[in-house]
């Protein structure tokens, strides 16, 4: 049973004025510029936390499986992908598959919040093409993340989509492991999958996206339940990313079951109806930099963990933002640490000058005016290193990751850990590797949503959304929608549903 995999995964800020280019999936992608695959896509990911982890644990455990993946790649999250980026991905992956036809199956690994130069819909134009090329009956099955903005058309073009069920995404493994081991079962004839879509009239912000909390947790967990009933292959609910100006944005459901398109109907309808439930639970509680401060400073029952989401580069924000770290300084906070911000000058001038000189700085706000501006400031030294760790926590476990070049400078009271490359703090590893030792600090400022949840959140007494500016502010009265369907809620009063 031969099985064929890729994966290009990107999620779009439309706000973002940075475009995405084929340089930013090679160098976030690990294979590098000719974009190697077999062979190499094995050492990267076998044993990790990963969906292509997921679909190699499934293939070697069973013997009937011939596993041939010929891409994956990924690049942070930014502007569109311009047109020249997408083209090469799509044709690289389908001259690929040419050369292996025939094959019994696909597995994609994709995002669904992917958003070109030339197609909104970016991943219903990738699965249409492949699925041009193998044919109605070669099952092909697509793996999304939970912030995937699925159309009608990603769901007509594949046999089924399968989502993350966690926020952090922990379970990319599993849900990589499902993958395959459903293609084994459609290519035996085992089960018959057909699958029910519905988009809701609803788009949410990340933070309550939570799937550690409620109401989202609540919902999750009537998923599993619903996926435990006969005849129910699988269910996803997907939050959609809701900071891209496009007409599919926005939360949607999915439910497959084994040849019974009724009961699929029926099962989507319930989730939705759960959803739509809950709208006005997923309205985010954002708290000022100053009631930080003062909270903290108060606070003897540990790490206190900001989030600093406006300025959360997995959601295609800079990541060089300064209005919290600003702020620390001129009240002259003792015990803080910020990071990681994307300062790849000031790398370069702490290396320069080396561990334990002092230095001019400036430090961020070099992307662009509407995360904080350039600080000006004198900073010491203390640590320098090379950005290489491995994923420690339950995200990405086991996946090997590069910040570039990296140094730790004092301000005052504040730790400041700069890197070479716009990467999300989701990982203790990724400032223990320069000496950080997140709990034993008094605030962490973090740019991050959620996904630091997995691994640093549990080392915090307390966590706050921050009430900052950026492209990734959890404040829809931020932005200006163009080309998102109307009405919709919350941004529209006049919605009903279904």
């Amino acid at each position: 049973m031969k099985i064929a995999s890729g994966g290009v995964q990107h999620e779009t800020n439309t706000f973002s004025d940075v475009p995405t280019a084929i340089e930013d999936f090679v160098r976030d992608s690990g294979c590098g510029a000719d974009f190697k695959f077999g062979e190499t896509l094995f050492d990267l990911y076998r044993n990790t936390g990963t969906i292509h982890g997921g679909y190699i644990q499934a293939a070697e455990e069973d013997s009937e499986i011939e596993l041939v993946p010929l891409l994956c790649t990924r690049a942070q999250p930014s502007g569109k992908v311009t047109k020249e980026t997408f083209d090469t991905l799509l044709n690289l992956f389908l001259d690929r598959l040419k050369t292996e036809l025939p094959v019994d199956a696909v597995a994609l690994d994709l995002h669904g919040a992917m958003v070109g130069e030339e197609f909104d819909d970016a991943e219903g134009e990738f699965i249409s093409a492949v699925r041009e090329l193998i044919g109605p009956d070669i099952p092909l099955v697509v793996t999304l993340d939970l912030h995937a903005n699925i159309t009608q058309k990603m769901s007509d073009e594949c046999d089924v989509i399968i989502g993350f069920d966690t926020y952090p995404h922990v379970d990319m493994r599993e849900r990589g492991y499902e993958a395959v081991q459903l293609l084994a079962r459609m290519v035996r004839g085992e089960v018959k999958p057909v699958q029910a879509f519905c988009q809701l009239p609803l788009i949410a912000l990340p933070p309550k996206h939570c799937t550690l909390r409620d109401p989202m947790q609540s919902v999750m967990q009537k998923v599993f339940a619903m996926e435990n009933e006969p005849s129910v292959l699988t269910a996803t609910v997907a939050m959609g990313f809701p900071f891209a100006d496009i007409a599919d944005t926005g939360v949607s459901v999915l439910v497959t079951t084994d040849n019974q398109p009724e009961l699929a109907k029926t099962k989507a309808d319930e989730l939705a109806a759960l959803l739509w439930s809950v709208r006005d639970e997923l309205e985010p509680e954002l708290t000022t930099v100053d009631d930080v401060i003062e909270f903290a400073r108060k606070n003897e029952d540990g790490l206190v963990i900001y989030a600093d989401g406006s300025d959360n580069p997995g959601g295609g924000a800079p990541c060089d933002g300064t209005v919290v770290l600003r702020r620390l300084i001129e009240v002259d906070f003792q015990g803080a640490v910020v990071g990681v911000l994307f300062d790849p000058e000031t790398v370069q001038q702490a290396h320069e000058a080396g561990v334990g000189a002092v230095i001019q700085a400036k430090i961020g706000g070099k992307t662009d005016d509407r995360h904080g501006s350039t600080i000006e400031t004198e900073a010491y030294v203390r640590t320098l290193g090379d950005g290489h760790f491995v994923h420690q926590g339950p995200m990405c476990q086991g996946l090997v990751g590069d910040l570039g070049r990296m140094a730790v400078l004092v301000v005052g009271g504040v730790e400041v850990v700069v890197s070479e490359y716009r990467k999300q703090l989701l990982d203790s590893e990724m400032i223990r590797i320069v000496g950080i030792s997140p709990e034993r600090k008094k605030l962490l400022v973090v740019k991050s949503a959620v996904h630091f949840r997995a691994d640093i959140g549990p080392l915090g007494s307390h966590i706050f959304d921050a009430d900052t500016p950026g492209i990734h502010r959890p404040d829809f009265s931020n932005f200006e929608f163009k080309v998102l369907r109307r009405p919709i809620y919350p941004l529209d009063s006049d919605v009903t549903f279904p």
